[in-house]
């Protein structure tokens, strides 16, 4: 076969495959070159999912004659002044988009910089351009794309539905809004009515407008702010309450120097920070903005431009879990503002059983009787800790209370639950999680603050606060090794043998001590302790299915501390476990003093404040 050049309509149609490869895609690059023309109002009309037209117009600094000419060839670009690719200022760099939709679809580009008599346009029909003629525009720039892959009928087949077009090139645009809240948007569809975004400042508090504005009043109640430095790397935004999350992904936005991406190692980080907060099929809702050099980060990976490396990628993983993990822990304890709505809107939702007539209400009186206190004073260690006398034996409890519970040095108690003269009046009242007052089928504790009430599932908050000591017991003291009678043998791929070996030092400092034992082999002499009934050959095959990258110790770690959080459910206070007020008391300290006290292990909220604002809705006073 004759080698041959290809003619450049085609190779423009090629390349656009890489760049437009759905309409969504397209309003992207149109979006960030109206942002990199400083425009300061963008406008976003979509019509069929933006297979039939889309429309961006903005008052940017606009284009000449010439310059609207140059805008629609490949790789001709105002964006990079010099040949410096490692210091990029703006969304976009490479040159290709307004030619690579040229080349597919129908487009017209009518431009008017500042100061000019009249405005120039231009158009691009499958390749073929005409030259510019004068037009009629205010100022700023125009570009409508219409029947977008009409010459490329194929692309065409591999659309879905318009309706999820749109919500592509929606999030987009919203993705766009959140990164910019200094640029007033108006997003217009054929399915919903014009949204428009205000411009707002571009401190913490304008951003935190946009939030709101874009992702919801509710979301804006439940987020808190983040900042972080660490290594020339700066991190701010707005994360979500572990107690508000989503089923998926989708609501968590990374910016990059203003740049949206979809990072996996960003991702792996905020898994990490919420790996003890959250279960594992949710998600934190959160918009964090991470500021560098731009030498620093590589933007040139994909034409998407979604995708970056980090010079220094650890850097910006441990900023992340750090700046997170201590803006969660530091926080006031507090849950999900909407959790309080849902418990309104239940009680007061039609479908519930109507209330009996007061003829038919039983006699309400109270059941509760405290315990007598002992003559040797109490110790709210042991009760806490332990069952009710009562309750069936639990072997499991068994296994981890005498052997294993027993390692840990748990520390003194935070909170003194012997019983005092306290008046009813007592600074309490203004704590955050108020003074308890009663327990309800003796698995919640009602508390009462200065402006409303808090529920505590006592089971859940004192599962938190055992593994928190955990936790730190494990931090301070180091994992316990136990030797292996009989050293084990495991057989594993070449590849992963070396790398096990290379990494022998650092599994030792978990626990694991491991030694090459001819090609493919490896032999285990010692065990953490928390795992010494563990299988040994499962275990070390899991680490080494991870072993590529440094996260290779992160499955055994993580391991351990599913093992805390198991006996730390099983040494909490259980369901149906009586306890006096002095004990709840102790037990809201305590809480108001632990890390991440609002969520259980498994992701469970602790507490749920109710305002009086709420009560009064429940009895219909509002």
């Amino acid at each position: 076969m004759t080698i041959r050049r290809l003619p450049p309509v085609l190779i423009d149609r090629i390349a656009a495959g890489e760049v437009v490869e759905r309409p969504a895609a397209a309003v992207k690059e149109l979006v960030e070159n109206a942002l990199d023309a400083r425009a300061s109002a963008i406008e976003v009309v979509l019509d069929g999912g933006g297979r039939l037209l889309i429309r961006i117009s903005d008052n940017g600094g606009g284009m000449s004659a010439d310059e609207l000419s140059l805008a629609v060839e490949r790789h001709a670009t105002s964006k990079l002044p010099t040949e410096d690719l490692l210091s990029i200022s703006t969304l976009g760099f490479r040159g290709e988009a307004l030619p690579s939709i040229g080349s597919v679809a129908r487009l017209s580009i009518a431009s008017r910089p500042k100061g000019a008599p009249h405005a120039f346009e231009i158009r691009v029909e499958g390749g073929v351009v005409t030259p510019p003629r004068p037009a009629a525009l205010n100022g700023g720039t125009r570009v409508e794309v219409r029947d977008l892959f009409f010459a490329t009928p194929a692309r065409l087949k591999f659309l879905k539905s318009d309706r999820a077009e749109t919500a592509a090139a929606v999030d987009v645009v919203r993705r766009l809004a959140l990164a910019r809240p200094d640029a007033a948007f108006t997003l217009v569809t054929d399915e919903r009515p014009p949204i428009t975004w205000v411009a707002r400042s571009a401190d913490e508090a304008g951003r935190a407008a946009r939030v709101a504005d874009v992702l919801g009043a509710e979301v804006g109640r439940n987020v808190i702010p983040v900042h972080g430095l660490r290594g020339g790397v700066e991190l701010t935004g707005l994360a979500g309450l572990p107690t508000f999350s989503k089923a998926n992904s989708l609501s968590q936005y990374l910016f990059v120097n203003g740049r949206p991406v979809k990072d996996k190692l960003l991702m792996g980080a905020l898994r990490a920070a919420y790996s003890d907060l959250l279960p594992s099929d949710r998600y934190p809702v959160l918009a964090l903005f991470l500021q560098l050099d731009p030498r620093e980060v590589d933007v040139n990976v994909h034409p998407a431009k979604t995708e970056v490396r980090f010079r220094d990628g650890g850097n910006v993983r441990a900023l992340l879990v750090r700046t997170l993990t201590d803006a969660l822990a530091e926080r006031v304890p507090r849950t999900a503002a909407s959790m309080a709505d849902r418990l309104v809107s239940l009680a007061r939702a039609p479908e519930l059983e109507p209330p009996r007539p007061a003829a038919a209400m039983p006699q309400l009186r109270s059941t509760y009787r405290p315990d007598p206190v002992p003559a040797g004073g109490y110790d709210w260690r042991a009760s806490i800790a332990r069952p009710a006398a009562a309750a069936a034996p639990d072997a499991e409890l068994d296994g981890f209370a005498m052997a294993v519970q027993s390692t840990f040095d748990m520390g003194p108690p935070a909170a003194d639950a012997r019983p005092a003269e306290i008046a009813p009046d007592s600074g309490d009242l203004d704590r955050p999680l108020g003074a308890a007052r009663a327990q309800l089928h003796e698995t919640y504790i009602v508390a009462q603050t200065r402006d409303g009430v808090v529920l505590v599932d006592q089971h859940a908050a004192h599962e938190r606060l055992v593994y928190e000591k955990l936790k730190g017991a494990l931090e301070r003291d180091g994992v316990g090794r136990q030797g292996l009678l009989v050293p084990a043998v495991v057989d594993l791929d070449p590849a992963e043998a070396d790398r096990l070996v290379e990494r022998a030092a650092d599994l030792e400092a978990l626990g694991l001590v491991v030694e090459s034992f001819g090609h493919g082999a490896v032999l285990v002499r010692e065990v953490p302790a928390l795992l010494s009934k563990a299988d040994v050959t499962k275990l070390v095959r899991d680490v080494a299915e991870h072993a590529a990258e440094w996260d290779d110790a992160l499955p055994l770690e993580r391991r351990l501390l599913h093992v805390a959080a198991t006996m730390a459910c099983h040494g909490s206070v259980r369901a149906g476990r009586r306890l006096r007020v002095e004990e709840m008391n102790a037990l809201l300290r305590e809480m108001e003093a632990t890390p991440n006290a609002g969520e259980c292990n498994h992701g469970r909220p602790t507490f749920v404040t109710l305002s009086l604002a709420d009560v009064e809705k429940l009895f219909a006073r509002r």
